[in-house]
């Protein structure tokens, strides 16, 4: 079985991986953008799965299709409204809301291998991509994420974005911290992240840190042009606005 993944941003392609790795599924190739999969199909061998992001880093996903006649099983991985992707379901494997669950992607695949001989029979899975593409064109309004859910021994706790005063990065390992001084270790990256919260409320300060709106409180000015953050109970390391970053803070707080 050869499986495929469109996705443009990378650390989240890579998580994807990791996730069909487990289930023994292997991703032949990765792709992170419309012009560099119109040209990886275009001399290639077309795979049995992709896996499609829709918004590409150059583009809408759909736009390869448009140029390429594309018979593949699709699996969405996909932020788009829940009410959209109920109409993508009608014509696709199916789909997975970011951030992805790992028991969704392990029905999905079970689903589409279900569907194996019948995919090998008959091209009806091939998707009306105008179909889709008019009703992106319809103003559907992101959903963010408003809560997370990590593992503390044998049970499951649930943290609102509400309770959450940073996320920071250490040791390859990305984590969040709550208002009442905890770090809770998550499956995530700050890279996907900053996709996944409200950008009115949350801004990536660094390459380590990620903190809300309402959190901070306080900023100083710090040396090389810099800012430092001032959060109520994280004290294991600055918060640095990084120099580059600075006037799009500035912005940003309004």
């Amino acid at each position: 079985m050869i499986t495929l993944i469109i996705e443009d941003e990378k650390p989240a392609a890579r998580l994807l991986q990791r996730k069909l790795e487990k289930l023994d599924v292997t991703v032949e190739t990765m792709l992170h953008s419309v012009e560099e999969s119109v040209h990886w199909f275009e001399n290639n061998p077309h795979p049995d799965l992709i896996f499609l992001d829709i918004q590409l880093s150059d583009g809408l996903s759909f736009e390869i299709f448009e140029k390429i006649d594309i018979k593949s099983a699709i699996i969405f991985t996909t932020a788009y409204d829940e009410y959209a992707l109920k109409a993508f379901k009608l014509n696709s494997i199916d789909y997975l809301l970011k951030p992805i669950d790992e028991d969704d992607l392990e029905i999905a695949v079970s689903k589409f291998k279900s569907r194996l001989p019948k995919i090998a029979e008959t091209s009806n899975l091939q998707l009306d991509f105008e179909q889709i593409r008019q009703m992106l064109s319809n103003p559907f309004e992101k959903t963010y994420k408003k809560r997370f859910t990590v593992k503390i021994g044998q049970h499951l706790k649930v943290i609102t974005t509400e309770e959450i005063e940073c996320f920071f990065s250490e040791n390859k390992g990305t984590y969040i911290h709550t208002y009442d001084n905890r770090d809770y270790l998550i499956d995530s990256t700050l890279e996907i992240l900053e996709q996944e919260l409200d950008k009115k409320d949350f801004f990536r300060v660094s390459r380590k840190f990620i903190v809300p709106l309402k959190a901070i409180k306080e900023i100083q000015v710090y040396t090389n042009s810099r800012l430092k953050v001032i959060l109520p109970s994280y004290k294991d390391d600055e918060v640095i606005v990084s120099r580059e970053k600075v006037q799009d803070f500035k912005a940003w707080l309004g």
